[in-house]
């Protein structure tokens, strides 16, 4: 009978020495890394259509600060710490002392994240979760397959039932001052 060895769970120590690869993205979540592969065409015209129109938006009305992966969102303290690098975000201007050289330190106001192969159990699971505990307010899933946007906003201990957008809707963002986006438009082939 052979000992197995116990697997120690990543530190964000060790995540900070992964050795740069720009062709690899990794997560640090809950202990476990995990490598983000590539998305697709469709995931990356969904996520160009909805930067451009979040980031036109939040600086011409000086909001804050939108992003785009790869950026490290630091969550959690400690040994706890995870590492996100959500599709997009945005930080409020109130909260721009939370962006840093390395990443950002502590939770975006907005995350969006884009369903791609292979994503969607964590998408949909821990990281609704994960992103509900440590405060960020709302949290977008867009599903480019069903041409869906799944809208979840923070509620007294966790996300309130999700509102759901189709194609065909025209979705309203008060967090960011009353962006109105028409899902037609960011869908189309």
């Amino acid at each position: 009978m052979t000992a197995t060895k116990p697997r120690l769970p990543y530190t964000y120590d060790d995540y900070r020495t992964l050795p740069e690869d720009m062709s690899r993205r990794y997560e640090l979540l809950h202990g476990d890394l995990y490598m983000v592969p590539a998305p697709t065409t469709r995931h990356q015209r969904v996520l160009s259509r909805l930067n451009s129109l979040m980031l036109e938006h939040v600086r011409s009305r000086q909001l804050g600060d939108a992003f785009f992966a790869p950026v490290d969102v630091i969550l959690g303290q400690g040994d706890a710490r995870e590492v996100v690098q959500p599709d997009l975000f945005f930080i409020a201007a109130a909260r721009r002392d939370t962006v840093k050289l390395h990443g950002i330190e502590g939770p975006p106001d907005l995350v969006v994240e884009i369903l791609s192969p292979g994503t969607e159990t964590r998408d949909r699971g821990y990281k609704l979760k994960m992103y509900a505990r440590h405060g960020v307010r709302e949290y977008w899933i867009v599903d480019p397959d069903a041409r869906t946007v799944d809208v979840y906003s923070a509620g007294p201990a966790e996300y309130l039932d999700p509102t759901r957008y189709n194609e065909n809707d025209v979705m309203t963002c008060t967090l960011l001052g009353e962006l109105a986006i028409t899902l037609k438009d960011v869908f189309t082939d």
